[in-house]
């Protein structure tokens, strides 16, 4: 088999598990990786390698022909599909320093009208970098995303720290999308300023417009007081949820509602990496509790709310990935646990720095590690 390489417009893929794809990017014999079995609390899972040899990868967007669409950091885009593996071209200049880059790709459930494939990524403005969002049309061959429109940026500030940023397709079309504090830190109040994008949720509709309107606040900010939410998805209810890192500890899970403050830098459930506390303390008026805390942290990241269509004693479970210590976590609504809900962690030598979770159409949970260099794919072992 062919070794793929970046500048290869093409690269053939092996065999791969039902249901999925399997790039074996820079590998010298064309043989699939072995799967791992794994028990878990609804029974033996089966982790099956969809893609490796990815240049760290960052999120997953499904089409609906199946084709599978990735981003990586440094920013190229690729499209996998029937067995072969494409970069996509019309992809926006990206700042790729620090944690910034090609970040998440989001497929709105209109696709086979729109063909609209929106991406995140961290661009180069006066004054630095900020988290941006666009949308270009996917090319009826899948080669090019045509037009592609800067929606949305944020104001510039220097370093490469905390862009955030995920995108979460409302019920209504619209799309919410998540901005970090750019790393200013405790000491930085830029979070707890609704005229700042930075530390909020950004609502915009399907034309680019801003969604949401709050009196004293800038048009289009949502929710603030977040630090780096880099996990989102719609709770059952329709309601968006999201997980983002705290400092040391503090990790948080939020149920987010318009014009709401979730407290950063003001209280936290963790402290600064210097072990100085944090603001005024883990509770304040007018600032929002978190569903589940994580203390010491976990950096969650990806997040997918499940619907329960392969593992039904899943159904309506958080699970997120970690990116500092190497697990799936999965969150029991449910059930209650001192930081708030049950967790189980899902612990494999797949699951290293999970930077993304997402749900398959088949009812599948994908997941990609950092690590790995590698998206798998996870499901009962007797479906495997």
């Amino acid at each position: 088999m062919t070794a793929f390489r970046p500048t290869a417009r093409r690269a053939p893929l092996c065999a791969a598990p039902a249901a999925a794809f399997a790039l074996m990017a820079g590998l010298a014999q064309a043989q699939t990786p072995a799967s791992t079995t794994v028990e878990t609390s609804a029974g033996p899972m089966q982790i099956s390698p969809v893609a490796t040899g990815l240049d760290e990868p960052w999120a997953v967007g499904f089409l609906p022909d199946g084709a599978v669409i990735v981003t990586e950091r440094a920013g190229r885009l690729l499209l996998l599909r029937d067995g072969e593996s494409a970069e996509i071209d019309g992809v926006p200049e990206v700042y790729a320093q620090g944690q910034g880059g090609l970040l998440d790709v989001m497929i709105p459930r209109d696709f086979e009208q729109s063909r609209e494939v929106w991406l995140t990524y961290a661009a180069a403005v006066d004054g630095g970098a900020a988290t941006a969002v666009g949308k270009g049309r996917l090319s009826d061959d899948g080669s090019t995303l045509e037009g592609f429109d800067m929606l949305f940026v944020g104001d510039g500030r220097s370093g490469g720290r905390h862009f955030g940023s995920r995108m979460v397709e409302a019920g209504d079309g619209s799309v919410f999308i998540t901005t970090g504090d750019r790393g200013t830190g405790p000491a930085g109040m830029e979070a707890q300023d609704p005229e700042t994008v930075e530390g909020s949720v950004i609502h915009l509709s399907r034309d680019g417009a801003t969604a949401t309107t709050i009196e004293g606040w800038r048009r289009g900010i949502y929710s603030i007081g977040h630090r780096n939410a880099q996990g989102a998805a719609l709770g059952p209810d329709g309601a968006l949820w999201l997980v983002e890192h705290g400092a040391q500890g503090g990790d948080e899970l939020n149920r987010v509602e318009p014009g709401k403050n979730y407290g950063w830098p003001v209280i936290s459930y963790g402290v600064n990496y210097n072990g100085a506390s944090i603001g005024e303390g883990q509770a304040q008026d007018g600032m929002e509790q978190p569903l589940h805390y994580w203390d010491p942290s976990i950096a969650p990241s990806g997040m997918i709310v499940y619907s329960g269509a392969l593992v039904p004693e899943w159904a309506g479970d958080i699970f997120t990935g970690s990116l500092n210590t190497s697990f799936l976590s999965r969150l029991d609504p449910d059930t209650a646990a001192e930081t708030g809900f049950a967790e189980e962690r899902i612990e494999t030598a797949e699951t290293a720095r999970v930077r993304e979770v997402r749900e398959a159409p088949d009812g599948s949970i994908w997941f990609v590690s950092v690590i790995e260099g590698a998206i798998y794919r996870l499901a009962p072992a007797e479906a495997g």
